[in-house]
């Protein structure tokens, strides 16, 4: 019972690996605040007897949880979870950031309207519930209240890999790493922790489309894309015990956890004056010629 006394909210918590995520939490003690909108795995409908059924699945393990509805990319519905935490269980310890939706198209097929609502729901979402988390912390800090605050968002190796179906929904994974690096970089001298994890899980999210038989359930055997071998790192880096783990991103799945190093400068040319297009060419040229073309587009990581 790592996490006893502890109060979690945990968005997109009403299936998946947001449900996942919350029994984890529970099971080590925490009182938790589910927030889930109900909505499809495009984004469309609500319905919130989702949220209810977890909740009631916390209650039957001897947990105690409370369903929250809000948006978390709503400025004051992402306000009012945090609010909601603190008002039912009177603290708010730890923030899993996880509700999100995709809508897949080709880069000149996307439109409008698809490239705002993915990137609203997981970038916006992710910094609506951060800045809410952290003006908390914060606020108890100066308060001279004791803090314990962990932030664990959740981004994907889109963002590093960029699939070409997936321009809206990369680019927002790659700025929720960087609003967490920051975030971390910001709450250090709180003891608040904030990391990255980049799960590989079967979601409502990759039941369809072109992976959908990698992630497919086996009939027997160790289930490699199980959400639940993900919540583990989730409940790790909530407790005590990753006090002094911050900034980081782990890529998780199956029995693989990876630590991502931090992006580095990997060669630097110089020149003996100001650069020209043909100094340019001499120096760089050559590097370049000798690389193969990127052919094919995205290609899923080897595993």
């Amino acid at each position: 019972m790592l996490l006893e006394g502890k109060v979690a909210v945990v968005t997109g918590g009403a299936t998946g690996l947001g449900r996942c995520h919350a029994l984890e939490l529970a099971r080590q003690g925490a009182r938790i605040v589910v927030n889930d909108l109900g909505a499809k795995a495009d984004g469309s409908g609500r319905d919130e007897s989702a949220a209810r059924a977890v909740c009631d699945e916390i209650k039957s393990l001897g947990g105690e949880a409370v369903p929250h509805f809000g948006d978390v990319a709503d400025w004051n519905a992402s306000k009012d979870m945090i609010e909601t935490a603190v008002r039912e269980f009177g603290d708010a310890n730890i923030v899993v950031c996880n509700a999100g939706f995709i809508r897949d198209a080709i880069l000149f097929n996307m439109t409008e309207k698809d490239f705002d609502d993915v990137v609203r729901v997981h970038l916006k979402g992710h910094f609506c519930t951060i800045r809410h988390a952290t003006a908390y912390w914060r606020e108890r800090a100066k308060a001279g209240s004791e803090v314990y605050g962990r932030l664990i968002a959740t981004s994907s190796e889109s963002a590093f890999f960029a699939p070409p179906g997936q321009p809206n929904y990369s680019a927002a994974k790659a700025g929720i790493v960087a609003i967490t690096m920051g975030a971390a970089q910001l709450m250090q001298k709180y003891g608040v922790t904030a990391n990255v994890i980049m799960p590989r899980a079967r979601t409502r999210m990759n039941e369809a489309g072109p992976l959908a038989a990698l992630f497919k359930k086996p009939e027997a055997g160790f289930d490699t894309f199980a959400p639940e071998n993900v919540s583990p790192l989730v409940g790790w880096l909530a407790s005590p015990l990753a006090a002094r783990v911050s900034g980081h991103v782990f890529v998780v799945w199956a029995k693989d956890v990876t630590v991502v190093s931090r992006p580095a400068m990997e060669l630097k040319f110089q020149s003996d004056a100001r650069w020209t297009i043909d100094s340019l060419q001499q120096k760089l040229g050559p590097h370049f010629e000798k690389l193969e073309p990127v052919k094919d587009g995205y290609t899923v990581p080897a595993m």
